[in-house]
């Protein structure tokens, strides 16, 4: 086993490429998971706006259950369970495909729209009720008062938990290597059993989530100034 410390053993040829491959899969897998996420959340907190009780205690369990299972469990439950519940067939033209990727994006994506969700709709819950009667004195219709009055505040309420959402977000793709998706930290895992550079491996995985996450937080921080300038106007 190697002792002396040598980042370039593992930063360059085959040992970078994989390094690389794994932080575009993080990357995609991220984004991709975050836009589901945020469609559900969307649709979540307008059926809660509806005022139906039924459809409130609906989407209250969907909260309750993807806040409180851990996201590693709902992954396994995905990727192992649900093909067992459809037909024969269906499994069978699965099984010609790599699902691991389509599930991986499932299972983040509806296990984050509950923390948006909830996010979004205390964000909204924050904005003093006699904002939407002031807006209409003042001749606004719906559509503009929601536009102008309503949801610049929302946004600016919810702003940082969505940031620090978004940012647990990235760091769970680091679960899907559970089931075999080639993202940062599996990559990182196959480069550490190839050269027995362990340090040097996790040191690369760690530095690059710290950086990620630094910036998606330095970019929360500047869309938070920019609302807080565009509200003062």
């Amino acid at each position: 086993m190697t002792s002396k410390f040598d980042l370039s053993a593992i930063l360059q040829g085959e040992y970078a490429e994989l390094i690389v491959k794994g932080i575009e899969t993080t990357l995609q897998l991220a984004f991709v998971a975050w836009c589901m996420a945020m469609a559900v959340a969307l649709l979540l907190v307008s059926i809660r706006l509806t005022g139906n009780k039924y459809a409130e205690r609906l989407v209250a369990g969907y909260v309750s259950y993807h806040r409180n299972v851990p996201t590693l469990v709902q992954l396994m439950l995905w990727y192992f369970g649900i093909p067992t519940l459809l037909s024969e067939s269906t499994q069978i033209w699965l099984a010609n495909y790599s699902t691991e990727y389509l599930f991986s994006v499932i299972a983040l994506g509806l296990c984050q729209a509950a923390y948006f969700s909830e996010d979004i709709r205390s964000g909204l819950r924050a904005i003093p009720a006699g904002q939407v009667e002031a807006s209409r004195a003042l001749g606004l219709g719906y559509v503009r008062s929601m536009r102008y009055v309503i949801l610049p505040q929302g946004v600016r309420n919810c702003l940082p938990s969505l940031i620090n959402h978004t940012v647990l977000l990235f760091k769970n793709t680091s679960l899907v290597m559970a089931i075999g998706v080639v993202e940062l930290t599996y990559a990182t895992r196959e480069v550490e059993n190839y050269t027995f550079r362990t340090f040097e491996a996790y040191l690369v995985a760690t530095v690059v989530y710290l950086a990620i996450s630094l910036m998606l937080m330095g970019l929360g921080a500047l869309l938070a100034r920019h609302f807080s300038k565009a509200m003062a106007r």
